[in-house]
């Protein structure tokens, strides 16, 4: 095994500069998305989610972005997992997309909401066949069996829900974190990184550049 002391990656690719920022991080992300996808990232929408339970341990699992507009940014999930626990008792996250191949990451913090039964509904319908029986197989995060058990429940659900529309399951929906702080990280040389934070003041964003 290499010494994991030295490895390291010198950053050169890019710069950011107060100049060049958006007025509010919304449309900040929309640019660097759209760069992170010209540039052909890998799944440029997987993103860390990190929550806590009320006594403050965190956990944190990989989850995708499915929508992001000026009111947040927004996943799926089923809301009997651990996160989903959580953020019932504890309505707070911290997403992190990790652009690698860019030399980014971009942070967001902030309160969490579920999204209406009705977004959820649209969602869940265009999700391929296979995901929405899988939505009906798994309970998330609960200890099973073995993978058969898995297999046992998909095949019940396909054979439930032959030919026919499949609901969407009570407890299965989205979730929108809205923002009260974005960070968005650019690698420089000698670790003398960008960082600028947006946060949140009453209705106005303030721009601030923190020391790497």
């Amino acid at each position: 095994m290499p010494s994991l002391a030295d490895l390291r990656q010198e950053y050169s690719l890019a710069g950011l500069h107060e100049n060049d920022l958006a007025p509010n991080p919304f449309q900040q992300f929309d640019q660097w998305f759209r760069e992170a996808i010209a540039a052909k990232v890998v799944e440029p929408n997987a993103m860390s989610v990190a929550t806590a339970s009320t006594d403050g341990a965190p956990s944190v699992r990989t989850c995708l972005l499915k929508e992001m507009d000026e009111q947040g940014f927004v996943f799926f999930t089923n809301y009997e997992s651990r996160k989903g626990r959580e953020l019932a008792t504890n309505p707070h996250a911290a997403l992190m997309f990790p652009w690698i191949a860019l030399e980014r990451q971009v942070v967001v913090e902030g309160t969490v909401e579920r999204v209406s039964r009705k977004d959820s509904e649209t969602y869940f319908h265009s999700r391929p066949i296979g995901s929405q029986f899988g939505a009906w197989a798994s309970a998330q995060s609960t200890v099973i069996s073995g993978r058969e058990e898995l297999e046992t429940n998909l095949e019940h659900a396909r054979q439930r829900y032959a030919d026919q529309t499949v609901p969407l399951p009570s407890y299965w929906g989205g979730y929108r974190v809205i923002p009260a702080v974005v960070e968005f990280w650019q690698g420089r040389p000698s670790r003398l990184h960008d960082r600028i934070r947006y946060r949140r003041d009453a209705e106005n964003w303030v721009i601030e550049r923190l020391s790497p």
